[in-house]
């Protein structure tokens, strides 16, 4: 596959990179073809400074708004106050999607592992607001729920009439793929399909026309990317590993998956 045909990183927590690496990542990751990347927030200050990247690069960093579950819940004021802010950015005509948002799988298990008790009920409050919200602006939706947390997210969905959902690093059962295809969501795919099998198995299992492909940076990966720093122009790995299980051209999955990403989010 040629290296200037153009990719969307659908994933990836710009701010979270050292503030004094931001330019140079965006900078380098365009110079490589990467046309548009997708940038999600942890929370309303996290979301502050995702809107200020995406309004220095117009068209090149599209924003989404939320709050990561893999955290403590927020306050009632800290939920609100986010709320309030993300819809004075649809007011103002602005363009951005929801995100990131879900539900906290592993701090819940990692609690259960442990024998401590944890409440989900503030996370799914928090999620079914978060999905009425994208209902009501009609926004695309990031999703973090996996396994057993994307049928509750399903559900959520469902019960809104939610029409753009997108589930980044999925992992889950057959039955919960199933449902998510027949509603029409998509899921984005990072770099670990070059070496994790069940990420292999999702792959091969879910339609290639509801796929994206995403780096989730600055994440690390292990496998062939161990010790290499998470970078934007990694979709590109993404792309050729969602080729290779699937059993199409290169190019032929670097277009679709390029389309797919940009009328997804209306880029």
């Amino acid at each position: 596959m040629s290296d200037s045909f153009p990719v969307v990183d659908a994933h990836l927590h710009v701010d979270l990179y050292p503030p004094e690496k931001q330019e140079a990542l965006l900078a380098e990751a365009f110079s490589q073809g990467v046309e548009t990347v997708v940038a999600v927030s942890m929370d309303l200050a996290s979301s502050i400074r995702t809107r200020e990247l995406a309004l220095r690069h117009r068209g090149r960093v599209h924003p989404a708004y939320g709050f990561h579950p893999e955290q403590e819940a927020p306050s009632e004021l800290e939920r609100e106050e986010l709320l309030t802010w993300i819809r004075e950015r649809h007011a103002a005509g602005e363009a951005f999607a929801i995100g990131e948002v879900g539900l906290p799988y592993y701090k819940r298990t990692e609690a259960e592992e442990a024998g401590e008790p944890f409440d989900e009920t503030p996370y799914l409050l928090l999620l079914e607001r978060f999905v009425a919200l994208a209902a009501e602006l009609d926004r695309p939706i990031v999703l973090h729920a996996v396994y057993e947390d994307a049928d509750k997210a399903c559900s959520l969905l469902e019960q809104y009439g939610v029409r753009k959902a997108h589930f980044h690093w999925f992992k889950g059962s057959t039955d919960t793929m199933r449902r998510m295809a027949e509603a029409g969501y998509y899921i984005s795919v990072t770099p670990d399909i070059a070496y994790e099998d069940e990420i292999i198995e999702v792959v091969r299992r879910y339609p290639v026309e509801l796929m994206m492909a995403e780096t989730d940076g600055p994440w690390p990966f292990e496998g062939p990317f161990s010790g290499r720093s998470t970078v934007p122009e990694m979709a590109r790995e993404s792309v050729l590993g969602i080729a290779r299980v699937k059993g199409i051209a290169p190019e032929e999955a670097a277009r679709g998956l390029f389309l797919q990403s940009m009328k997804f989010y209306n880029l």
